[in-house]
């Protein structure tokens, strides 16, 4: 099922629909658009038929100059079984040649307030939001100083626990135990709730409680850029565990890679500390502080001046 139709987009941007109303139901499968400048001369090698067309004053003046049987050509090849829909823009006239056309191959005809860059901007905007990659992570989306974490980690290791400080020290829940993630550009990977759990937390012997309504407004947001991985795992005796920093371990999510860090939990750590200040540790970093790298340059020079010292 596609994620998108053109009567969403009808609804969205409050599109007149002129002709094709049949079609109102026909999937939009590309977030790219069409201005069918080339096909309005006649040239349909290439035509993205798929595409959702924007007809702007520039395509219609065009039109305006062509022959009665080449208007009437013309629409019917960019009215195809597959275009999602034609819009024109700036509340221009449609053509009575396109709307013939449309009826016949059931193709809706919108027109839009708006002109035509800027509207093809915000659809652009929209269709790329509503189709991009997505996936679902089990763990706990928390805002914490403007750095997105997701906590990961096996069933009761302690993540919605910690998620619970780490709101009681005024940081934000975005998810916990299911959360949404779509990839909205190369790099980009952006988590929100199911609609279903949004501002729950659950808490093994409390259960399930509203975050919203406990702290307020403040401690809750709907979605947020994922930047940092935090992996909660049992102490292991035997693993031998990055004590200064300098290994940066990836996690790739969809398309993206992102930093992963692995926190050994057992009684007595302070979780929504160490959490907290791995947050803040990669924000200096991002910024171009490492302090692993700089104790070890120092530590660098000191054996170094310690061996011209024997000589």
């Amino acid at each position: 099922m596609s994620k998108v139709r053109t009567k969403d987009i009808i609804e969205k941007f409050q599109l007149e629909l002129i002709s094709g109303e049949e079609g109102i139901s026909r999937p939009i499968i590309t977030s790219d658009l069409s201005r069918p400048g080339l096909e309005m001369a006649g040239y349909f090698t290439y035509y993205p038929k798929e595409r959702i067309q924007l007809l702007g004053r520039t395509e219609l003046t065009f039109f305006a100059k062509l022959t009665p049987e080449e208007k009437k050509s013309r629409m019917e090849q960019l009215c195809t079984d597959v275009t999602p829909a034609i819009i024109v823009s700036r509340e221009m006239e449609a053509p009575l040649e396109l709307i013939e056309a449309s009826e016949k191959s059931n193709v809706p005809v919108l027109r839009s307030p708006l002109k035509t860059t800027r509207l093809s901007s915000r659809l652009t905007n929209f269709l790329e939001s509503k189709l991009a990659p997505t996936t679902a992570v089990h763990g706990v989306l928390v805002d914490i100083y403007g750095v997105g974490v997701l906590i990961t980690g096996k069933s009761g290791v302690g993540k919605s626990e910690t998620a619970l400080e780490l709101v009681k020290r005024g940081h934000r829940l975005i998810a916990d135990d299911c959360v949404e993630i779509r990839q909205e550009d190369r790099d980009t990977l952006v988590g929100s709730a199911p609609e279903l759990i949004r501002h729950l937390l659950e808490i093994r012997g409390l259960g399930i409680i509203d975050v919203m309504t406990l702290f307020g407004a403040g401690a809750v947001r709907s979605h947020k850029r994922i930047s940092l991985v935090i992996d909660l795992e049992l102490w292991d005796p035997n693993k031998q565990y990055d004590r200064l920093g300098l290994d940066e371990e990836k996690m790739k999510i969809l398309d993206a890679e992102l930093t992963k860090l692995t926190i050994p939990v057992r009684p007595g750590r302070n979780l929504a500390v160490i959490i907290e200040v791995a947050a803040m540790n990669f924000r200096l970093k991002r910024m171009g502080f490492n302090a692993a790298e700089q104790f070890t340059n120092k530590l660098a020079d000191v054996i170094e001046d310690g061996d011209h010292e024997d000589f």
